[in-house]
């Protein structure tokens, strides 16, 4: 079969595994935040249900079909950009690892399980504030990435930072990053543009939560009781996250912070799975853009340091994956990078490969609500064979050694 044929069945059939986990319809939690708006005065995450109301009635099944819509979206995005990419990579083995742990990973998982939440908007509104800022926009991506932290606060710790990073990718000195050249070439101007609205619009929220806890915490509760669905347990967490200040938050969880990234199971069952995912992405980018390499890495860890502030340790670990993919996905649409060599992969990455694969798909993950993951442990075996068959067929069917001038010769 051909290679680009075998390779978008194999990201499907990932992806198909890591949804069909966990997929259930939406929680009250995911509902609640959905049925809250400006209707008592401007809150935090108010934006979303509040342009939801003004086209559509808000109820179960509404607040069901638009969460459909938008999960079903997004994976559209996700899979036509890692097919694209790994073409544009000429099928390298480095980008198949790459985006099979990706569409395996916890990410992936988590995205079925908490389908509803408004991180499914902020993620597909990065990755449009990603595609303009390719087309040399400044200001439209400003203004959305400003929406986008109305939609949810955490925006600005996951689209953020990467966003900023595309905005400097354009203006490499050749192939390393120069911050004289970055000054002088109008890149710093470039980037206080995009960053005054999201910035101030981040202060407000911030001084607006700070200065108002709790005041509007009877309204929120009593109203999520009276929509006739949402349990006073769920009414009572979701009123206390939109009214409590982010410094109560800071004082009650900050405390952890050094676990939940060095010492949690998460730091090996999530860490090793990410750190192949970075290792591919340097193979794919090669030394030639060492600096830009070391700053999506940075900017993939940036979403860790919700740690301080949230308490939902497994979600927060998810993050990095997805804007590692982001990161595969802008240096792709931007820099230009000649497509990585046709190499096998190496034993030891093999290795790698396997130990990061058996993680992600053998151990289930620990999910809200008191649920967990269907298929049984032989049944998630049976379904692993066909995948690692795929990876071993794909990576066999490379040549052992695949100079660059034979690469070159077969492309003319």
């Amino acid at each position: 079969m051909s290679r680009k044929v075998l390779i978008p069945l194999l990201y499907l059939y990932a992806l198909a595994f890591s949804v069909l986990k966990t997929l259930r319809l939406p929680n009250q939690w995911a509902v609640a935040h959905w049925m809250l708006d400006y209707r008592f005065g401007f809150i935090k995450r108010g934006l979303a249900g509040e342009t939801f109301g003004l086209f559509f009635t808000k109820n179960e099944s509404s607040i069901g079909i638009l969460s459909a819509v938008i999960l079903g979206l997004l994976y559209l995005c996700i899979v036509l950009i890692a097919v694209k990419e790994t073409y544009r990579q000429n099928c390298s083995m480095y980008s198949v690892a790459f985006c099979l742990i990706f569409f395996l990973s916890q990410y992936m998982v988590f995205s079925a399980h908490l389908i509803g939440y408004l991180d499914h908007v902020v993620f597909l509104m990065a990755v449009l504030i990603l595609y303009l800022i390719g087309k040399k926009q400044v200001f439209l991506p400003s203004l959305l990435a400003s929406v986008s932290i109305l939609v949810h606060e955490i925006s600005f710790f996951i689209m953020f930072p990467i966003s900023v990073l595309a905005l400097l990718i354009p203006f490499l000195s050749g192939e390393k990053l120069s911050f004289l050249h970055l000054r002088n070439s109008g890149a710093i101007k470039r980037i206080v543009l995009f960053s005054v609205l999201p910035v101030l619009t981040l202060i407000s929220v911030y001084a607006f939560q700070e200065s108002n806890e709790r005041n509007l915490y009877p309204l929120i509760h009593q109203y999520l009781i009276h929509t006739g669905f949402i349990t006073p347990k769920y009414a009572d967490s979701v009123a206390s996250a939109y009214t409590k200040s982010f410094s109560y938050y800071f004082a009650d969880e900050s405390k952890h912070f050094f676990q939940r990234i060095f010492v949690s199971r998460c730091s090996v069952w999530y860490g090793l799975p990410i750190l192949f995912m970075m290792l591919m992405l340097f193979k794919i980018m090669k030394k030639d853009y060492i600096s830009i390499f070391i700053f999506i890495l940075a900017v993939s860890v940036v979403p860790l340091l919700l740690h301080a502030i949230a308490w939902d340790t497994f979600r927060i670990w998810a993050f990095p994956f997805m804007v590692l993919f982001l990161g595969f996905y802008i240096t792709g649409s931007q820099l230009r990078t000649q497509p990585a060599d046709k190499r096998r992969l190496t034993i030891a990455e093999t290795v790698f490969f396997t130990v990061a694969f058996l993680l992600i798909t053998l151990i289930p993950n620990f999910l809200f609500d008191g649920q967990s993951e269907r298929f049984s442990l032989p049944v998630r075996l049976i379904i692993d064979l066909p995948m690692l068959a795929a990876v071993f067929y794909l990576n066999k069917q490379v040549p052992a050694v695949y100079s660059r001038d034979v690469h070159e010769s077969i492309k003319k």
